[in-house]
């Protein structure tokens, strides 16, 4: 009821497993479609368009069936309801944000905003609900201090005249049966029960790859300016329908390795980030790659090596290298490393939440589990390739001019 109740602008509601937080945003979505502004358009976003209609969409057309009889529609191939009052909800899914680009909304509710890319919220969704004045809700469970919903918690918290904050801790909100507490306890990890059922952002990430790396990095994460007398190198992870990532770092003669910049974009041509690069004040070096911008494209027969380079970008192709061996390439350039907090903040809190997948049934790691996070985990990784790359192609000079 206090969530409901609230008059503020923008809601985040931090909420254990079970506690009913979709239920909640959906319903306050159809009040406002029904009660706000004429012509009213509102979106729901989740992690990904499956989670959208596997979570969401049979409870929307549910609590939206009693006003449908009096009129309005349901699209079940665009997961949207058009209410009589002429109100439009849509779901929508974070791995393809840009479908929201250009549109205006009334509102919009962030589900499992631990999940959800922080540029999908930047660059789209907030300049969306720019013009008309819309609201922002945003819930979920707690994955470790990074990510979009620790950044919102931490924003409601500095701005409590514009922000609802609430707080669903299972211990406190009688929702599951004690009986039934009890026997998660017993059956999860400790860390995981805090995260998922105490709503905890100190627990430890189960599988969290870079997570203590970062934290030993702690005093190297800070204002790294750029150097004009050193080249800037990039390394790229190539997207087609989901999102390119590019890194950007200088490196001293001495080894030392400043991560200066970072940019990523979805659903974009090659032609997008080659006018970044050029828009940025730097003198480039080296331009990395992963080995499958080799591959020809059937419709034009051309690959994205050849198409960059038309375009004034000549591309290193990385080593190929098991996805385990490029990791542990990560974790041994990482110490050498320094990051730029204010440009490279969005990189950080992805490889602070990049994270193995386990099969807890026959015991086994899946890998990286493929979400937002992976985009910027992959081109660090192919800039750390390309380091050890250089480590191996160098003979080792053991005489007194030799500075390392």
């Amino acid at each position: 009821m206090p969530y409901h109740q609230n008059t503020k602008r923008n809601a985040v509601t931090i909420a254990h497993r079970r506690a009913g937080k979709t239920v909640a945003r959906l319903n306050r979505i159809i009040k406002d479609a029904v009660c706000g502004k004429k012509d009213g358009r509102y979106g729901y976003l989740a992690p990904t368009y499956v989670q959208a209609k596997d979570i969401a969409w049979g409870y929307l057309k549910h609590y939206t069936a009693p006003l449908l009889a009096h009129g309005g529609s349901k699209n079940e191939a665009e997961l949207s309801i058009t209410l009589p009052t002429g109100g439009i909800i849509r779901l929508y899914g974070a791995e393809s944000y840009d479908r929201m680009r250009g549109l205006y909304f009334d509102g919009v509710a962030l589900d499992e905003a631990q999940d959800i890319p922080p540029v999908a919220l930047t660059q789209v969704i907030l300049p969306a609900l720019a013009d008309r004045g819309g609201w922002l809700d945003a819930a979920g469970t707690p994955k470790g201090r990074a990510g979009l919903l620790y950044q919102l918690h931490n924003m409601a918290i500095d701005d409590p005249d514009n922000w609802f904050i609430q707080s669903l801790k299972a211990s406190q909100t009688g929702i599951l049966p004690q009986v039934e507490l009890e026997r998660l306890k017993k059956m999860m990890p400790a860390n995981e029960y805090e995260q998922e059922m105490e709503c905890s952002f100190d627990a430890a990430l189960t599988g969290a790859y870079y997570a203590k790396d970062l934290q030993d990095a702690a005093d190297r994460i800070t204002s790294v300016p750029w150097e004009p007398i050193l080249p800037v190198h990039t390394a790229w992870d190539l997207g087609m329908a989901d999102s390119t990532s590019i890194v950007f770092w200088q490196q001293t003669r001495g080894g030392e390795i400043r991560i200066i910049d970072y940019y990523e974009a979805s659903g974009q041509g090659l032609d997008h980030y080659v006018r970044e690069l050029r828009n940025r004040p730097y003198t480039y070096g080296r331009h990395i790659a992963p080995h499958d911008i080799a591959v020809r494209e059937l419709g034009t027969g051309k690959s994205r090596l050849e198409v960059a380079e038309s375009l004034g970008i000549r591309f290193e192709v990385a080593k190929q290298m098991s996805v385990k061996d490029g990791i542990d390439a990560v974790r041994m350039m990482l110490p050498r490393c320094w990051f730029d907090a204010g440009k490279t903040g969005s990189l950080i809190e992805a490889l602070r939440l990049y994270q193995e997948k386990y099969d807890p049934k026959r015991n086994i790691s899946l890998g990286p589990l493929h979400d937002w996070t992976s985009h910027a985990a992959d081109c660090i990784r192919y800039m750390a390739i390309s380091q050890r790359a250089d480590v191996e192609r160098k003979p080792l000079n053991l005489s007194s001019k030799h500075i390392i």
